[in-house]
């Protein structure tokens, strides 16, 4: 209650206890029998009192009778009379147990209408030779003023209305009943000068039956009106209804609906619009996006800025939601607002581009409340500014987009609304779909039943907004799955947009090697022990799943075979999801989500899965392949080493590297001698044989870091950082012992030597076709000087001065 209000109530309870004080201590009755009378007969009539349509008061047949003590009794009586009647009237039949301060404002608003008529119907200056109608008439109307208008002041005061039309909407229709019971009054106080006041007891009976057929009306016009309220209240609730669920479409949370509302229907009073118009903004701030309805779901929840033909498309929507409202043929202007609520007070919005005041006052609210809001608010593109900075942007946009006017108000109130909408807004609950879940019959140990008890929490709000998120983040998933040809970044996109789908504290996707299903990609908890896994096909979780290609919800991840095998291992894992991942040729793996929680998983957690399986196993198919493809273009696939293109692009590397870090290289081309005649002796088989066993023998031999390659035929390049001469000299005998004995071990004969030449880079070149052509020439060198029989040195001696050479 605003302090003007209680200082108003105060002051006049008080002046109303001076009234009734008075009345007290001037209160002698001359007749007792017929003050008691006229007592009882107010105490029985406040108790006949009827509900005002529309109000929380009442109205009491007592004012006819009070009407009549005036006439017939001195003042004292009738405001002792008046202060009984108050009293009963408050608590007989009261729907709840009435303040105190309510009991001293009902009795005050009776002793002043008691005072004031008694005074114009027996004090007033030449009232002797005015008829007794007329004063009677005059007693009547202003004991109805001074009784409704205290009343109808203290809910203007509280509520915030205008008293005279609260007055004339309340009370003024009751004004007739006034004048008939006065008329009822004067009649009984005739009867009572010609025949005495107590054959006046006749007129209760018929008092009564009027009294019963009035409330009976009431009774009926209060219901009709209860009706016509629920079925408005209905067709409201179902607006509401639908644009909360078009607004779940559109955004995560339903609440910036009822904010604008909120902020727009407050607005609205302080511009004292028509009461037509302010349901038109009620029910517009609801349905103002209801046109997004023809807008693609794409566009409307693109995560940026709109193209030009996005935004083309988008501004179609007010057209579309004015177009939609019409049909529904509302008694108030709704669909100019919502067609309207993209217009600029300058002229530059849309669809129609209206300036000024040609845009509807609900519209031009409406448009400023939407913006205030959006800024405020988080969006996918960007995050919620604070109020205060969001209420700063637009006032600077007042005069040229928003109406100033609507703007000054919005700037003045904008704390006090926000206070109110947070009031009338509630956070929606996060959606929790159904949790019950049946196990399948194997394997049968180690896993857990779903409780029966538990329950589904959700609403339907939460349900439209998930779907839209979760066809966007599979349309997303799908989209990324096939933008790589590389496993690890297909598995890698995978697991990021996968967590938005189905939370998870750990993921890993297993694919066939053989007989068993190997780890690819890891991450999350325990990544160290789900990495060494090698899961037998067929055993454990996982392997049960590939073999039967079915599904696991909720299993135990302990019984994986060797995940848990150490004793000494402790796993925070309690739940399991796992689905079969399957390509052309049948299953290619599983992928297997993890949770610390027990039944952590659910029905729409394994629906996700299930509908994005095949799409995964057809992209983790493709790369694999690729990977054997690309493996394919850059290796030998005789020896498994890599073959000459390889070749060339890891030596360009190294030759970069050599010349940034001063670090030494060498490149030692091999050639084998007398390998045509193992082809000829022997046949192609064992020279490949020969070939096969000679690779392996030089990948064992060299060191991690050198690299070994295949040039063709039976010649191998080995590039050897930070290898000196002498290391390389050693290094060239050793690889001739193992080519010679890959022969004996093949062919059972010592028949096969090796021709190396050596290069070192920066000194005998600087790029790799230089060095290896460099390398070639010295490799055939020694190759001539074996078949002559003359010493051979593979590496030369630097040369510091060419002129002593012999």
């Amino acid at each position: 209650m605003s302090l003007r209000a209680r200082v108003f109530i105060t002051v006049f309870i008080l002046a109303g206890a001076a009234v009734l004080g008075y009345a007290g201590w001037e209160f002698h009755p001359r007749d007792l029998i017929k003050f008691g009378f006229y007592l009882g007969i107010a105490i029985l009539a406040s108790g006949m009192k009827v509900r005002l349509p529309g109000m929380l008061g009442t109205l009491a047949v007592n004012d006819t009778f009070l009407l009549l003590c005036i006439i017939e009794l001195s003042f004292p009586e009738a405001a002792i009379i008046a202060l009984a009647a108050a009293i009963v009237q408050c608590y007989w039949k009261a729907l709840a147990r009435p303040k105190p301060i309510q009991v001293a404002f009902n009795v005050s608003a009776l002793m002043f209408p008691t005072l004031a008529a008694y005074a114009v119907y027996h004090g007033g200056p030449g009232h002797s030779h005015v008829s007794r109608a007329l004063l009677l008439v005059a007693a009547a109307s202003i004991y109805f003023v001074v009784n409704t208008v205290p009343i109808a002041i203290v809910i203007s005061l509280t509520e915030g209305k205008k008293v005279r039309k609260l007055w004339g909407e309340c009370y003024f229709w009751s004004f007739p009943y006034y004048l008939a019971g006065a008329g009822i009054a004067g009649g009984i106080s005739m009867l009572n000068h010609v025949i005495g006041w107590e054959p006046a007891l006749l007129l209760l009976p018929p008092l009564y039956i009027v009294y019963r057929s009035y409330a009976s009306y009431l009774d009926k016009l209060e219901h009709e009106k209860h009706h016509v309220e629920e079925i408005a209240a209905l067709h409201l609730r179902t607006i509401e209804a639908l644009a909360l669920a078009i607004e779940a479409k559109d955004h995560t949370t339903h609440d910036h609906l009822r904010r604008v509302q909120v902020y727009a229907v407050e607005i609205a009073k302080e511009l004292n619009i028509s009461a037509e118009e302010l349901e038109a903004v009620r029910a517009a701030a609801l349905l103002h996006d209801i046109g997004k309805l023809a807008v693609p779901e794409h566009i409307v929840s693109k995560p940026g800025r709109y193209t030009a033909e996005e935004f083309e498309k988008i501004k179609i929507h007010p057209t579309i939601g004015a177009e939609i409202l019409e049909t529904a043929k509302f008694p108030y202007p709704v669909s100019p607002i919502v067609r309207a609520h993209h217009e600029k007070w300058d002229g530059s919005g849309y669809p129609n581009g209206l300036r000024g005041e040609q845009i509807p006052i609900g519209a031009r609210i409406l448009t400023a409340v939407d913006c205030l809001d959006a800024l405020a608010s988080d969006r996918q593109y960007r995050g919620a500014l604070p109020l205060d900075q969001a209420m700063q942007q637009v006032v600077l946009a007042a005069g040229t987009d928003f109406d100033p006017k609507v703007v000054a108000v919005l700037k003045r109130r904008y704390k006090d609304l926000e206070k109110i909408a947070r009031s009338q807004t509630s956070e929606g609950t996060s959606l929790l779909t159904d949790l019950h879940v049946s196990m399948p019959a194997e394997p049968a140990r180690g896993f857990q039943e779903t409780p029966a008890n538990a329950q589904p929490e959700d609403n339907f709000l939460n349900s439209i907004a998930a779907a839209r998120q979760e066809a966007q983040n599979l349309f997303e998933l799908s989209h990324e799955l096939g933008n790589s040809l590389s496993l690890d970044a297909t598995l890698s996109v995978l697991a990021l947009r996968l967590q938005k789908l189905v939370p998870f504290d750990s993921i890993a996707i297993y694919m066939r090697k053989n007989d068993h299903l190997v780890p690819v990609h890891v991450s999350g908890a325990n990544f160290r022990l789900f990495s060494k896994l090698e899961i037998p096909w067929g055993e454990g979780l996982s392997g049960w799943v590939a073999e039967n290609r079915k599904p696991i919800i909720n299993g135990n991840p302990s019984v994986e075979p060797g995940y848990l095998a150490d004793p000494g291992k402790f796993s925070t894992l309690r739940s399991a999801l796992a689905v079969p991942l399957d390509g052309l040729s049948g299953v290619i793996g599983v992928l297997s989500l993890y949770r610390a929680e027990a039944d952590a998983f659910n029905k729409d957690h394994l629906r996700v899965l299930l509908a994005i399986s095949s799409k995964v196993g057809l992209s983790i198919e493709n790369a694999l392949k690729y990977e054997q493809a690309e493996s394919s273009s850059i290796t030998d696939y005789l020896t498994g080493l890599p073959n000459a293109r390889s070749l060339f692009m890891h030596l360009d590397r190294e030759i970069s590297r050599c010349k940034r870090t001063g670090e030494k290289l060498a490149v030692m081309v091999c050639d084998i001698d007398g390998f045509k005649q193992i082809n000829d002796r022997f046949g192609h088989l064992e020279g490949n044989r020969v070939l096969s066993t000679f690779a392996h023998s030089l990948r064992w031999v060299c060191r991690d870091y050198d690299y070994v390659a295949r040039m063709g035929g039976d010649e191998f390049v080995v590039i050897a950082p930070g290898l000196d001469r002498e290391a390389a000299e050693e290094k060239a005998r050793l690889l001739n012992d193992l080519v010679t004995e890959a022969g004996r071990e093949v062919c059972g004969e010592r028949c096969l030597s090796l021709s190396v030449g050596t290069v070192f880079c920066g000194e005998d070149g600087l790029d790799a076709e230089q060095l290896l052509a460099e390398a070639d020439r010295r490799m055939y060198n020694v190759k001539r000087k074996q078949h002559e029989g003359m010493p051979v040195m593979a590496i030369p001696p630097v040369v510091t001065n060419p002129m002593m050479i012999n």
